[in-house]
């Protein structure tokens, strides 16, 4: 059994969703310390043909805070403009309305925290293109490894119910070793992502945009073609 383990992304690229597709079980990290300039409160669209970033404004973000910690602070004024831009720059995409109806979904329930704003931008995602991968919350599932070191947590919440494969992002080769999770009885691979091109507006195709740019563009079963393109090393 597969399990992938991550901290949960604001409408991430397709990769993440790679990530998903590899796996039984993702467990959104919720319960590690908050990156700044990361992906966890911003993403990126396309604005005027270009690759433009969207950031949900946040209280008293610190890095020294976990994720589930952290506060949004965006009002209906924000909102209203962030919707503005997407409708602005994508009402001419064929699949506008499905992938705007999804943005308006998660932004219409109201959260007071990122993290639970990010972690349903993938739920919807998901299902909307109907995966089969189970999610949990480390915060709430595996409460109990919280004060392990890294590699140590993942180890122990892979043991915890017997998944036996570890996937990984590619750029977490440098942080964990192959060796040591096998002493565990368990097999580490890193994901490799593959994104192929679709057809924007411009000539020229923009790579690792938002969720939001693919679904524009693409349909449930083409997203589902291009999220299979991947290898595992």
């Amino acid at each position: 059994m597969k399990i992938a383990i991550m901290q949960p992304y604001l409408f991430p690229y397709l990769g993440y969703f790679q990530l998903i597709q590899a796996v039984d079980t993702f467990v959104f990290y919720d319960d590690v310390n908050f990156i700044k300039r990361g992906w966890i409160n911003r993403n990126q669209i396309l604005v005027d043909n270009k690759a433009a970033l969207f950031t949900v404004p946040l209280k008293k973000s610190s890095q020294n805070k976990l994720i589930n910690e952290i506060d949004m602070a965006f009002d209906d004024k924000w909102l209203s403009q962030f919707f503005k831009t997407i409708e602005q720059n994508y009402k001419n995409a064929p699949y506008f309305d499905d992938a705007f109806l999804i943005l308006k979904k998660v932004f219409g329930k109201k959260q007071t925290k990122i993290s639970s704003l990010a972690i349903d931008s993938v739920l919807q995602i998901s299902k909307y293109l109907q995966l089969n991968t189970k999610f949990e919350v480390s915060s709430i599932a595996h409460q109990n490894s919280i004060d392990l070191s890294k590699a140590e947590r993942l180890i122990a919440i892979c043991k915890e119910k017997g998944y036996d494969h570890y996937i990984n992002p590619s750029g977490g080769k440098e942080l964990y070793q192959k060796d040591i999770f096998k002493k565990e009885g368990i097999s580490l691979s890193f994901i490799e992502n593959e994104l192929l091109p679709y057809r924007q507006f411009g000539n020229q195709f923009i790579k690792g945009l938002s969720i939001i740019d693919v679904l524009m563009f693409n349909t449930p079963e083409e997203t589902k073609k291009l999220m299979n393109r991947y290898s595992l090393e």
